[in-house]
């Protein structure tokens, strides 16, 4: 019997209806891993692959053969709007099914979720911290809604691999198993996973199932790609007291005008995603598109989708982009990386290098959707004094690693690995109050038992555990009872009866920007009356400010403004992207996709790389007490190195932020400094007792609950790398070893 004739007849004929020619070969590959086995499955392939039916249909056939006695299939994804979308799709699915599917997040049905607690069945969407609050306050009913679940689904598998969602979920996953009784088979859906050994041990934390990870052939695909560049020149005493090579919103000049009518003609009448590595960017970039199509008397097409614009807006434009007939052109961060369905693209346009490997391939794969050839343009926009203050001065590092970036994806497929994050105390804070609130006062060993048994913790030792528990009990987390046993304390209350409690990741006191009664999105800044701002890629000008309800009351002006955040996207850099970086500039070969601006762009950088020695050499003078130290390693171990030096009492940072070298200060000369460097790689550092800064600590909410001894084990264990350091610097050119 084929696949196909082993599928529900249901679902056959959907098939039928939907003119699908065959199974794909990855569906396939699922279907025998779910009907064949009783393992786990990860499905990793290029966005619009079909991994998403992949996964449900032999899911569904299992269900409509062996109904469940309660929710039969978990499917836990990052956003809102990813649930709505797979419901839609869903309900088409399963109309002649007789198998229902819920939705549970803050916007849906509250008739529907009342009536799936009276007779759970059937398929739950839902976010984790929408289960988490299940779990947590609804324990009881979690009994009969999860009894006999068989199966989760867990979208963007590698979204939440970098997250602290992850972490929150695997937990709550695990807490629910113990509650329960109950061990589902876990799927995983991912379009971007660099190493599946990783994203395997992962997904099956705390099953003790094998996880199956069939690879099927994708076939070479064709795509359009091309890459302009922009130049604003300005002398020195124009530009004295920036910081960095790249101006930001606010700056305009030749080459950003430029760039902004290029943009408008390229996207003219074209399906469009422009993506930006910052909100300001985005909102100033689509503001003066805006502009220009007033100007012009085109069209406004121009929309912009980020984190910051209110969820109707953001759905609003999902909508306009779905239509085939509208021309909309959307600025986005990541907030449209994800697999929400937006239609058919005619192409993405990437602004400045894209943060990583990973995030490429997620913008790239949102395009050349239903037989479309992809295609993909990058822009730059160049700030350039004349006369550069160094040699190093005009090498743009962010053009050569969007090369690097480009190379590495098409002719590799190569993508990040996700480093696992083995000491996140934050998030074992925050398990500790959560269990504690949903099972009442425990014993210290019985609550250590519990919690340390998650695996997300089983890298944490109970002495640590300890060290937290006494450090909550001493600022009023954690209250012991009369009995000795712990209960959650009189500041601990503050935390968990706040509405925030279940939200793992860091969000700051946003203000609320509203035009009469309808909602703009969100500000950091409290932007007085009569100041004007921008946000969803349009003007405002503040009417009432009322600090006490956090709301901004505006009207829409004329004209483009800008806009800042506190916090935006950080990332890291992996050696084998550095080392691609190294070899692009010491290369002689030509990029087919560079324009004529870019081919000379890359010439001049290689010439001044090659003059500078910092290709064969590893310290690099820049002044005679000045260094350019060039490891060409990650940022996780360009970092211990720069500590380690730190720890010898020589003076070092980072060039810039995002650096690929250090800058040192040494008054002995180059070859001892060279010899420093030799010895740090030949001897044992204990790494605990590196020279940080008395406030180190990674991101995350919860810190300021977590002693800042564990803080600072947290930053070693997980953000440190000394034997990588070492490895990377005496392995292979690539830096794969």
């Amino acid at each position: 019997m084929g696949m196909f004739e082993r599928l529900a007849p249901f679902i056959q004929d959907y098939i039928y209806e939907n003119k699908w020619e065959e199974l794909r070969p990855g569906q396939v590959a699922a279907c025998q891993v779910i009907f064949e086995s009783q393992d786990n499955l990860l499905l990793s392939s290029g966005t619009a692959s079909g991994k998403t039916e992949a996964a449900f249909l032999p899911v569904l056939t299992r269900l409509w053969e062996e109904p469940s006695a309660s929710v039969g299939v978990l499917y836990i994804s990052p956003l809102k709007a990813l649930i709505n979308d797979q419901f839609q799709r869903l309900e088409q699915l399963l109309l002649d099914s007789h198998i229902p599917v819920t939705k549970w997040h803050g916007d849906a049905s509250l008739t529907r979720k009342n009536r799936l607690l009276k007779h759970p069945e059937g398929i739950l969407q839902i976010t984790p911290e929408s289960l988490e609050s299940l779990l947590t306050n609804k324990r009881g009913a979690c009994l009969s809604l999860f009894s006999d679940l068989r199966f989760v689904i867990i979208d963007e598998v590698h979204y939440f691999m970098r997250d602290a969602r992850g972490i929150q979920l695997l937990c709550v996953l695990e807490r629910l198993r113990d509650l329960t009784g109950v061990n589902p088979r876990r799927i995983g859906l991912s379009a971007t996973l660099g190493d599946l050994s990783l994203a395997k041990e992962w997904l099956s934390t705390g099953t003790g199932r094998a996880c199956a990870a069939p690879v099927t052939p994708e076939g070479k695909k064709r795509l359009r790609l091309h890459m302009e560049r922009f130049v604003n020149w300005a002398d020195e005493r124009d530009t004295e007291g920036e910081k960095g090579q790249e101006g930001g919103p606010g700056q305009e000049g030749a080459g950003d005008r430029q760039h902004y009518e290029y943009l408008f003609r390229q996207t003219l009448d074209k399906k469009t995603i422009i993506f930006a590595n910052s909100r300001e960017e985005t909102e100033f970039i689509m503001a003066h598109l805006r502009q220009l199509a007033l100007e012009k008397k085109a069209p406004d097409v121009y929309r912009v989708h980020h984190g910051n614009v209110s969820a109707q807006l953001r759905e609003s434009t999902e909508q306009e982009m779905k239509s085939e007939e509208e021309k909309i052109v959307a600025g986005a961060t990541v907030t449209l990386e994800l697999g929400i369905d937006i239609g058919s693209l005619d192409q993405v346009v990437q602004v400045g290098a894209p943060p990583d490997v990973s995030s490429f391939a997620q913008r790239l794969g949102r395009c050349g959707r239903r037989g479309q050839i992809p295609q993909l343009l990058f822009t730059f926009v160049e700030n350039l004094k004349i006369p550069a203050q160094e040699s190093l001065g005009p090498i743009n590092w962010d053009f050569i690693r969007a090369i690097g970036i480009v190379e590495l994806y098409l002719r590799e497929h190569w993508v990040e690995p996700i480093p696992p994050r083995r000491h996140p105390y934050n998030l074992l804070y925050h398990q500790t109050l959560s269990c504690l609130k949903s099972g009442g006062e425990l014993g210290a060993s019985d609550l250590a038992r519990k919690v340390l048994s998650l695996g997300p913790f089983r890298h944490i030792t109970r002495e640590d555990y300890r060290i937290l528990l006494e450090y909550m009990l001493e600022t009023g987390q954690l209250a012991r009872s009369e009995e000795g046993g712990l209960m959650i304390g009189r500041e601990g209350e503050k935390v968990v009866s706040s509405y925030k409690f279940l939200t793992v990741f860091e969000a700051p006191e946003y203000l609320l920007v509203k035009d009469e009664n309808r909602t703009i999105g969100t500000v950091d800044k409290p932007y007085p009356v009569g100041v004007r701002f921008a946000l969803a890629g349009m003007s405002w000008e503040t009417v009432e400010l009322n600090l006490k309800s956090k709301v901004i009351f505006v009207k829409k002006v004329p004209g483009v403004s800008v806009v800042d955040w506190d916090v935006d996207f950080e990332g890291e850099y992996h050696t084998v992207l550095v080392r691609r970086m190294r070899r692009i500039l010491a290369g002689e070969e030509s990029f087919p996709y560079l324009s004529e601006s870019c081919r000379e762009r890359l010439e001049e950088i290689r010439y001044i790389a090659r003059g500078s020695g910092i290709l064969e050499n590893l310290v690099t003078p820049l002044s005679d007490v000045r260094y350019a130290v060039f490891p060409w390693v990650g940022t996780r171990q360009m970092l211990t190195l720069h500590y380690l030096l730190r720890q010898r009492g020589i003076k070092s940072r980072p060039a810039f932020a995002k650096s690929v070298y250090l800058e040192v200060f040494f008054q002995e000369g180059k070859e001892k400094l060279e010899g420093i460097i030799g010895e740090i790689l030949s001897s044992r550092p204990d790494v605990s007792r590196l020279p940080l800064p008395e406030k180190i600590q990674v991101r995350g909410k919860y810190n300021e609950f977590v002693p800042q001894v564990l803080l600072r084990r947290q930053f070693v264990e997980d953000y440190l790398d000394f034997e990588g350091l070492k490895r990377d610097m005496e392995g292979d050119e690539d830096g794969r070893n």
